[in-house]
């Protein structure tokens, strides 16, 4: 019986694949087209409409060229008394130039104004390099966005500041942009490396700070930039498992390669913020020291200068600021500049410290600190456009993600993970939540 049964299937099978054979594709076609449902097309007007969402009821007036001069000649001398020493480093025995890295994602007028308030401050424009993180590929190289277009990266200017340019291969979150300074660091052979935000202003301390630096003119006067090699070359030589060196927390960081090592490097599943507690944490866990130094002021802003040539000390320029994306018109505040009383170096310097003071108090004040980074609203038609209200509401949903990774790794809401728990480096992603 089994036999039979067999020879039954086998015939039957034979039976089927020589009907498909000699049948044509066209009525095999059509017998399928039979068990697919007809698409509604009369009935197109039972698919609703695309419900959009409000348009703002207000929106920003559109971005200014922040150094217009730069687009014609070159820039200005930098003040004789910050004049850059690309040797520098030799002095305080470091073998190579030790690079300042600064990413940019976007607005363009925060950064050229970190970037030309490092160079006036000291920093040689060689050692800086501005890593172009648009995720645009060659559009910016090549001049096709527009200052409106969130993207928007002008080549031509950094070359004219001396700085360096390295494009970024993909569009990188923070803790993404970490790990690639680290990866650059190998392949440029940089044991020790700076970084900085981009939303900086920068000055020396060119009217002294005690026990750090005589004031501008005075026999010892340092740099920023200075005091940053002399802090690299006192941590080298302090016998410390030192992992960073924090000036203004880590608006300047110097970076020891092998502390990052050592613990896996920054955890890209927190993108955003609460990566730093994460990393620096980790750090902490795996006895690396982190020390805060002084070398400069450096504030964290918001706002840019309106004119660019205060940063040169060009004494027809009062300093005055404004807010790259400001509130409604009867919500913002006019940034007067001060009162002309003199146009000495110094009396000139200690205006620009007052401004800078007075643009870290408004990022701190009322609105969110990172409405910068929403100010430009064009673009559209461009290379790589991307609408600007989809690029913040993307981050902010990879933000909120970050922090729930982070939640779960630690079972711990909060940023104090090592004087408010006993957790270790061990306990990532064991424990349960400690909060109801």
């Amino acid at each position: 019986m089994r036999s039979l049964r067999c020879a039954i299937v086998a015939s039957v099978v034979a039976i089927v694949i020589v009907t498909l054979l000699i049948t044509p594709t066209w009525v095999i076609r059509m017998r399928l087209l039979r068990q697919v449902p007809p698409l509604n097309v009369a009935g197109t007007e039972t698919i609703s409409s695309p419900k959009y969402l409000p348009e703002p009821t207000w929106k920003p007036p559109p971005v200014k060229d922040p150094f217009p001069e730069l687009a014609t000649s070159r820039p200005p001398p930098i003040p004789a008394w910050n004049a850059p020493n690309g040797d520098l480093h030799t002095k305080y025995g470091i073998h190579y130039r030790p690079p300042l890295l600064i990413a940019f994602t976007r607005s363009w007028p925060i950064l050229l104004q970190a970037v030309v308030s490092y160079v006036t401050a000291g920093w040689p424009p060689e050692q800086i390099y501005i890593i172009d993180n648009t995720g645009v590929r060659r559009a910016n190289q090549q001049g096709k966005l527009t200052l409106q277009n969130p993207f928007y990266l002008n080549y031509e200017q950094l070359r004219k500041l001396g700085v360096n340019i390295i494009q970024a291969p993909v569009l990188m979150s923070f803790a993404q942009l970490q790990n690639y300074y680290t990866y650059l660091s190998y392949e440029h052979d940089w044991p020790f490396y700076f970084w900085s935000h981009m939303d900086v202003l920068v000055l020396s301390y060119e009217d002294g700070f005690e026990g750090v630096t005589p004031g501008a003119g005075k026999p010892g006067y340092k740099t920023v930039y200075e005091l940053c090699l002399m802090e690299l070359h006192r941590a080298i030589n302090s016998g410390e498992r030192w992992a960073v060196r924090f000036f203004a927390y880590d608006h300047l960081t110097l970076v020891n390669r092998d502390a990052y090592d050592d613990v896996g490097g920054w955890d890209t599943f927190i993108p955003y913020y609460m990566t730093d507690c994460d990393m620096y944490s980790r750090l902490r866990m795996r006895n690396w020291t982190q020390r805060d130094a002084k070398a400069g002021i450096i504030s964290d802003v918001n706002t840019i200068l309106n004119d660019f040539r205060a940063f040169y000390r060009d004494a027809a320029i009062e300093p005055s600021f404004r807010d790259p994306n400001p509130p409604r018109p009867e919500a913002a505040e006019e940034h007067r500049p001060l009162d002309r009383h003199s146009v000495d170096a110094i009396a000139y310097y200690q205006k620009l410290k007052v401004i800078a003071g007075h643009m870290h108090s408004y990022k701190l004040e009322g609105r969110d600190r990172n409405t910068w980074q929403v100010g430009q609203l064009g673009g559209q038609g461009e290379s790589y456009y991307y609408p600007p209200r989809g690029i913040a509401e993307a981050i902010d949903v990879l933000t909120e993600a970050g922090r729930e990774v982070y939640r779960r790794k630690w079972g711990h809401r909060d940023c104090d993970l090592i004087g408010g728990t006993k957790l270790t480096d061990d306990d990532q992603w064991r424990v349960a939540k400690d909060w109801e």
